[in-house]
């Protein structure tokens, strides 16, 4: 099944990351390169468990935001390339963390580390990864980007604790699922766009559009992955689709629709959702509920909202090939679902 909800007016044109990447090739390169080494250890298990699931590709759009900023804001350093790697390194341990607490079966279009391994082991290469990630940026010097990544890492903390305390809970209302997102997944892209103007020197009007620009994108990221998970496919997710359904996640699409509903469906959703009840069907009948109620193409379109915020956030700065690019990862961002 697969989501085909146009937008008015949306612009027939080709988007996606291949600008930003022409630009940042050379960089990203380096960035690949560190990541390979700095997940060697002697204990082989580590770079086994931690190559399973970085060699499993992603794309890197935390680390590219770190890179595109930084050319954007005109750094002419090295730094980038550490906190680039840093910012993958803690979005793969917070992967690895998440998929033991969702009991995650599948990741990145692989089985996940977790059967493979065990969860006690990938709960321990996470640790590993987190503290690499930080003896990488350390070597940097630069104490105001320490400052604001550590920050994010503390939010993030909070975000899934958050989503852990409403896992389950229909009860959850928009704003404290909107809250849990922003902490949970927003916050590492704010901080990985914060990152470039603060190396490039640049006044704090620019540091803070860039990371309006990377928490806004992240809002619309995450939107999209909700709305994926009803309508999408596993390769678009790298996940299995209803993956959210199958662990009781409340996402904005589950919000919606159980508002929405009548009492025998908000009955369905705490069927499924809370007691975890789930029959045969059942996530054709969840699909079908939200087409009812347009809790898809509500998700889409405030995705889209927040799409528009992050470009806007972008006005400030200089026609520039590197603005351009940042530009169409929105697009790529919030087009993934068409």
């Amino acid at each position: 099944m697969g989501i085909a909800i146009p937008l008015e007016d949306r612009k027939q044109k080709a988007t996606g990351l291949d600008t930003l990447l022409e630009l940042i090739r050379p960089d990203l390169d380096r960035v690949n390169q560190l990541i390979l080494t700095r997940t060697g250890s002697d204990v082989t298990t580590i770079p086994e468990v931690a190559n399973h699931l970085i060699s499993a590709g992603g794309k890197r759009l935390r680390p590219m935001l770190v890179l595109a900023t930084a050319g954007m804001c005109g750094y002419r350093g090295d730094g980038h390339i550490k906190f680039a790697a840093g910012i993958e390194f803690m979005h793969t341990a917070t992967l690895l963390h998440d998929d033991v607490v969702d009991e995650s079966e599948m990741r990145r279009g692989k089985i996940a580390a977790r059967l493979l391994w065990g969860n006690e082991t990938c709960v321990l290469v996470g640790d590993f990864l987190l503290g690499n990630a930080f003896k990488m940026m350390v070597e940097t010097g630069a104490l105001r980007c320490l400052e604001v990544v550590s920050t994010a890492a503390a939010v993030i903390a909070e975000g899934e604790i958050l989503q852990l305390n409403a896992a389950k809970d229909t009860k959850t209302t928009m704003d404290a699922y909107m809250a849990v997102i922003r902490s949970k997944t927003a916050e590492l892209f704010a901080a990985a766009a914060e990152i470039g103007p603060i190396l490039g020197g640049r006044c704090q009007a620019d540091e803070a559009a860039c990371r309006s620009y990377g928490m806004n994108l992240g809002m619309a990221f995450q939107l999209i992955d909700d709305a994926l998970d009803y309508g999408g496919s596993s390769a678009q997710l790298g996940k299995n689709v209803g993956d959210d359904f199958r662990e009781g996640k409340i996402t904005l699409p589950v919000v919606l629709a159980f508002r929405r509903g009548d009492e025998q469906e908000r009955e369905f959703w705490r069927r499924t959702l809370e007691r975890g009840d789930i029959r045969g069907g059942d996530i054709e009948i969840a699909c079908a509920t939200m087409r009812k109620h347009k809790a898809l193409e509500e998700t889409i379109e405030r995705a889209g909202q927040y799409g528009a915020i992050a470009r806007d956030a972008l006005c400030i700065f200089p026609a520039s090939p590197w603005k351009a690019a940042l530009l169409d990862v929105v697009d790529f961002c919030v087009e993934r679902v068409y």
